[in-house]
């Protein structure tokens, strides 16, 4: 018997398979742990729900007695492993002692179950997996649905998801956030079916700007879909004949008209950094450039929103952090990268 078993996903959204695997570390353990994936993440065809929802949906599957030996810790997606298993060991040292004997729940189901290995000092409680089910299959039945019809597009499906599951999906079925995500859903759904005969999977290059001036960041708002309305930094795709400067110009200009030369820019970057995390965009595999750029104290430039941003504006870094949820894709931690907004949270 271990002192606290730990679990850890995404559960978007809960289905039996998830069960087995809690069920699992509440039998091995007098406590469990709930490690949240993807935490303050903005709503999207793969993160359709609040960590709240997703930890609601768990314990509404529980009888009232294991509710009480279940504790649910949510954790941001850092798009960086190291990080995010440090994170994930900071947050559980917060809710056990140094001398707990610690036991880890999962099933190598993929290269995403990797971070099965990363936890040295924890002892992997393996398991098999448990049905056919995953949560993709659910989601794209339910967002290939209508708020009418979500309750009989899951049918074949419902002896693989909690009853609790199906209630909470029945019902957020109804508000305006699910029309919203079948939208997002349909256009990445084609833009995917578009590179699907392709000889293998392409990867996309993208470029992105990170504008500060006075302390505050030249943001977005994106007009499309996926992400229409949510923030962003300037960028977009490159172009066949372009460099990553040139481009990175193109996209700040096009998008904000951001009124700055580009002898000053070149006179501002601090550096560009890679993200390229596999999961990072749901567009497929994307690999962006983002440069940095700092103005000093220079005045404001005027920027006017065009092209793929329906607005565009300067927000002050001290707001970034209580905007976390609402940015697009892994934008939030490109600015956490460059700003260290999360340090010391």
């Amino acid at each position: 018997m271990y002192d606290t078993a730990i679990l850890i996903g995404r559960f978007e959204p809960v289905h039996n398979g998830h069960l087995a695997l809690l069920r699992r570390a509440l039998d091995s353990a007098r406590q469990t742990i709930v490690v949240m994936g993807s935490a303050w993440q903005v709503r999207s065809p793969k993160n359709p729900f609040t960590w709240q929802e997703r930890a609601a949906m768990l314990c509404d599957a529980l009888p009232e007695a294991d509710r009480a030996r279940l504790h649910v810790l949510p954790v941001r997606d850092y798009y960086n492993e190291a990080r995010w298993v440090q994170a994930v060991r900071a947050s559980v040292a917060q809710q056990v002692p140094a001398d707990a004997r610690i036991g880890l729940v999962g099933h190598f189901k993929d290269a995403t179950s990797s971070y099965l290995s990363a936890f040295p000092g924890w002892t992997l409680i393996p398991m098999e997996r448990q049905g056919s089910i995953d949560a993709t299959t659910i989601r794209d039945a339910y967002f290939g649905a209508t708020p009418a019809t979500a309750t009989a597009a899951l049918a074949p499906l419902a002896d693989q998801i909690p009853a609790s599951t199906l209630t909470a999906l029945g019902t957020f079925a109804q508000q305006t956030e699910y029309t919203t995500l079948q939208e997002e859903w349909r256009v990445l759904r084609a833009h995917r079916q578009s590179w699907a005969h392709a000889p293998y999977p392409p990867v996309f290059v993208t470029v992105d700007a990170v504008l500060r001036c006075r302390n505050q960041v030249l943001l977005i708002r994106r007009a499309h879909a996926p992400g229409k309305g949510q923030l962003a930094v300037p960028g977009g795709f490159i172009e066949q004949r372009e460099t990553l400067w040139q481009s990175c110009l193109r996209e700040l200009a096009e998008e904000t008209h951001c009124a700055v030369s580009e002898a000053q820019l070149r006179s501002a970057l601090q550096s560009v950094a890679v993200f390229d995390h596999p999961d990072r965009s749901q567009r497929g595999r994307t690999i962006t450039h983002a440069h940095y750029f700092d103005l000093g104290d220079m005045p404001l430039p005027a920027v006017q929103a065009d092209d793929d941003a329906l607005q565009a504006q300067w927000v002050p870094v001290a707001q970034l952090t209580a905007l976390e949820d609402r940015f697009f894709e892994d934008h939030f931690h490109m600015l956490d990268h460059f700003l260290g907004l999360t340090q010391g949270r």
